[in-house]
């Protein structure tokens, strides 16, 4: 039997107990998930709740790209604005517009038209230029359409689409959105060209209190003298054409070129203001409308031929009828 020296058993035994303490080490580190398996992996899917947490805190993390935003992989601020456009906003503008428009529609079954107490005596008298009355036009026309094509894209997926089928709505979606920013130019021009042309008529005068006073007469029928303009038709063009185009305008302008903001929450803000003010001024447009066409007798005739009856103006404007007739022509208030 062969000896084996005593320093040799001891150097197996250290050896196979380093071999232990290895394989042992090495099964617990294999128990210890790393930061990326604690995170997620394609493997584990559904254990990714603190990768995403951190990712949606919107914190900027660290990136070769430059820019305001290039470490920020996805913004909440996204998905606040997705609630806020297709919840409140939808949900109280559209109820807004639907409830001035059944509004309208009960005071006009009501009390009907505003009709002439006398009868006309086909004698005219020029109420507006040929250029107000195109400028007028080119505002309203463009009005029409933008209005048309911005409800679309704000209502339609849920009052178009179910009717007309994914790919008919998304065509006519993408269509209308070349032609609402077409158009947000010209209606832009006529905009700022309407307020430089139509100002001077506008401003406060003491008539407007006795207009205001008496609800301009629309309930009573009473006649209520005033310039050429009432406290009413001021009143939409000082906070409809002025204060809500104009916003209008703004936040299109910004929209329309994005380079203008550094960060996108900038842009949804404008998209937000931008629809608030098409709903405000599109509220508003129906009374001017509807007082425009159905609701008075006559209106419409002026803005078509430029021209009114001497009755007409001396019962909806007679300040303005006394003046013209002494040749005294407006001078802003007095």
């Amino acid at each position: 039997m062969t000896h084996v020296p005593t320093s040799s058993w001891l150097r197996a035994l250290l050896a196979a107990a380093c071999l232990q303490c290895l394989f042992l080490a090495g099964a617990q580190a294999a128990d210890v998930p790393s930061p990326t398996q604690a995170r997620g992996s394609p493997a584990q899917p559904h254990n990714a709740v603190a990768l995403w947490r951190e990712v949606r805190s919107g914190e900027p993390g660290i990136t070769t790209v430059r820019g305001t935003e290039s470490g920020v992989l996805v913004s909440p601020d996204g998905n606040t604005w997705r609630q806020l456009r297709n919840g409140p906003i939808t949900l109280y503008g559209g109820t807004l517009l639907l409830l001035v428009g059944i509004a309208i529609t009960l005071f006009h079954r009501w009390k009907g038209s505003i009709r002439l107490e006398a009868k006309p005596t086909g004698r005219s008298m020029a109420r507006f230029s040929n250029w107000e009355r195109r400028l007028h036009w080119l505002v309203a026309i463009s009005f029409v359409l933008l209005a048309l094509t911005g409800l679309n894209l704000l209502f339609g997926k849920y009052l178009l689409m179910p009717v007309v089928g994914h790919e008919v709505f998304s065509w006519l979606a993408a269509l209308g959105k070349y032609v609402h920013n077409f158009l947000g130019f010209v209606f832009a021009t006529g905009v700022i060209l309407m307020l430089a042309t139509f100002f001077r008529d506008n401003f406060w005068h003491p008539s407007d209190a006795e207009w205001i006073r008496q609800a301009g007469g629309l309930v009573s029928r009473k006649h209520v003298p005033s310039r050429r303009f009432n406290f009413g038709e001021k009143t939409w063009f000082w906070f409809g054409v002025g204060l809500f185009g104009l916003t209008m305008v703004a936040s299109g302008f910004s929209l329309l070129f994005p380079i203008l903001f550094e960060t996108r929450h900038a842009l949804q803000t404008a998209e937000v203001v931008h629809a608030i003010a098409a709903i405000c001024i599109l509220a508003m447009s129906f009374g001017h409308i509807y007082l425009g066409t159905i609701g008075v007798e006559g209106a419409y005739q002026s803005m078509k031929t430029g021209k009114v009856d001497e009755t007409w103006a001396k019962e909806h404007h007679e300040l303005w009828y006394n003046q013209q007739k002494l040749g005294k022509p407006e001078q802003g208030a007095q």
